[in-house]
């Protein structure tokens, strides 16, 4: 038997044509350093997106499913694009402007990117790129920035305002197969070349309205949300695309991402809601200390990209801002797991559920697998590595434009679960705890020792700004923790007095012996620690390592 409801398609241009029109009041501000920053309503950015999709067709030849890039910071004009490529039923691709060269242009090639949309600031990473292009066949550039790079470009370079400039506010958006692609996103290639994960209209229209569920961000009209998490990655969390279909206003930073002016920009649009990885915030925080601020409209944060160290959880609390605590990756969407507390448990329970991972929603189905591939329970305590499955969860990586669709062994289960590479554990009620990447559990004759539950521990210590621990080698018990600080300007701990109070609260077999002082954590272009970088530097002997004995 056959249902008898209508089989309208889930896609990106429903949420234009709902957002750009229900909620065409709503606004994006762009921040500009200047005195006034830029705002443009949910309606106008609609007809832009119709221009630019003109543009794109009329003007540059962009066809059936061809990508455009984008090489660009979070604004308004990103945001158009977000909504013009995919709905005209092109691709967009958004470039990680913070990748070495040679992965830029490697993803870029695989891609098979036709045209880039690029701000004028970024001109300088993009020129020194164009002779190892092969695919870009047209240029276009937004805002402001020195053309001259460019004068000697390979390929036509436009200027965005100009192409806009007289095409109509209105278009004819062909109807799309929901399971059609509509964007792409790359791995940052870690271990590897990047890796392609291409997001449906299906998945992203899903995913918009987890994300306004008062169980994840649970964002109304009412509120503005300022994204720093760049919209080249992983969508912004979802939230350009969300915010059409609930009408949260936008606060976008665009280049200005460091602390003084994201505490001015709070200060000044007020925003309520605001996204970003741990070092923002432990970054905001310092200026805050510095320089206070009236940040009073600033209720929620979500967290993401690793985890929340408690300290800084803490400290945003006696600020009035209630940390909410996300885990996700490139290929979930991001969203698979949110921390929201459930009802009826006490103020200090609360802070435990908080700190976990996050409860996962209906669409997300986690399974934790042994050694062995077995299936553990979840009783809260069987650690293993999380494998999940769901309508936004990827199923495979882009092959390119002459390959299949790439499944590794190490990445896809026979049945089709994604494996994370994370390993925690399930509570009964749906709590995810991550204790450690796979790659980075330190194993230790036989145990495992949690490098994320050393660091968290480290970083609550106030003379501690950063801490990361990694894995090194040991003649007897295979390996041993290294612990890697950053102290705080003026801090005098010493490694004693930092092994002193890690014993406080960690077992004594699983402290480390090995300590050194770094300027600052390595960083991944998307603001996670770089691991890889410190065991690199310790191999060659770049550290100034010091060996610090149990006290008898």
């Amino acid at each position: 038997m056959q249902s008898t409801m209508q089989d309208v398609p889930l896609t990106v241009t429903r949420l234009l044509r709902h957002g750009s029109t229900i909620h065409g009041g709503s606004t994006v501000t762009t921040w500009t350093g200047a005195a006034e920053p830029h705002v443009r309503t949910y309606a106008e950015v609609g007809e832009r997106a119709a221009q630019l999709a003109h543009a794109l067709r009329e003007d540059l030849g962009v066809d059936s499913d061809q990508r455009v890039a984008t090489l660009m910071w979070n604004n308004a004009e990103h945001l158009e694009a977000y909504f013009a490529v995919p709905c005209m039923g092109a691709v967009l691709h958004t470039l990680n402007l913070r990748l070495p060269a040679e992965q830029l242009a490697w993803i870029v090639n695989h891609a098979a990117d036709r045209v880039v949309l690029v701000n004028g600031s970024l001109i300088p990473l993009l020129a020194p790129l164009l002779p190892h292009l092969s695919s870009i066949e047209h240029i276009v550039v937004s805002g402001p920035g020195d053309r001259t790079p460019l004068a000697d470009a390979p390929v036509p370079v436009h200027e965005y305002e100009e192409l806009l400039a007289d095409k109509p506010t209105s278009y004819d958006w062909p109807e799309l197969d929901e399971r059609t692609a509509a964007a792409m996103c790359y791995t940052s290639g870690t271990t590897g070349d990047p890796k392609g994960v291409v997001y449906s209209h299906r998945s992203i229209y899903l995913h918009s309205m987890q994300v306004n569920m008062a169980q994840s961000m649970g964002l109304t009209d009412r509120d503005t949300s300022l994204v720093v998490v760049p919209q080249f990655h992983v969508n912004a969390w979802g939230l350009p695309h969300a915010v059409f279909m609930t009408g949260v206003n936008l606060l976008m930073p665009d280049r200005f991402l460091q602390p003084e002016p994201l505490a001015e920009m709070i200060e000044s649009v007020r925003p309520t809601h605001a996204a970003a990885v741990p070092t923002i915030w432990q970054g905001l925080l310092g200026e805050l200390t510095a320089k206070p601020r009236d940040i009073s409209s600033l209720t929620q944060v979500t967290i993401g990209g690793s985890a929340c160290p408690p300290s800084l959880m803490e400290a945003y609390d006696k600020l009035g801002v209630q940390v909410c605590h996300a885990w996700g990756m490139t290929e979930t969407s991001p969203l698979g797991t949110v921390a929201r507390p459930p009802a009826g448990v006490s103020e200090e329970e609360e802070l435990g559920y908080r700190l976990t991972q996050g409860r996962f929603p209906a669409s997300v189905e986690p399974r934790l697998t042994g050694p062995g591939g077995e299936i553990l329970p979840w009783d809260g305590e069987s650690a293993g590595e999380l494998e999940v499955r769901g309508p936004w969860i990827a199923g495979a990586y882009y092959g390119g434009a002459a390959g299949e669709d790439l499944r590794p062994a190490d990445k896809f289960s026979e049945d089709g679960w994604l494996k994370t590479g994370d390993v925690g554990t399930i509570s009964p009620d749906g709590y995810l705890t991550l204790t450690d990447r796979a790659k980075d559990v330190i194993k230790s004759g036989g145990e495992w020792i949690s490098s994320m539950e050393l660091e968290n521990v480290l970083m609550s210590h106030p003379d501690v700004a950063e801490a990361a621990v990694v894995a090194v080698p040991d003649d007897k018990w295979g390996e041993r923790p290294l612990a890697t600080v950053v102290l705080k300007e003026g801090a005098s701990a010493d490694f004693e007095t930092l092994r002193a109070f890690l014993g406080e609260k960690i077992a004594k077999w699983q402290l480390p012996e090995r300590w050194a002082i770094i300027p600052a954590v390595p960083k991944t272009s998307v603001g996670k620690f770089d691991k890889k970088v410190i065991r690199r530097q310790y191999a060659d002997g770049d550290l100034d390592v010091e060996q610090v004995k149990p006290q008898q």
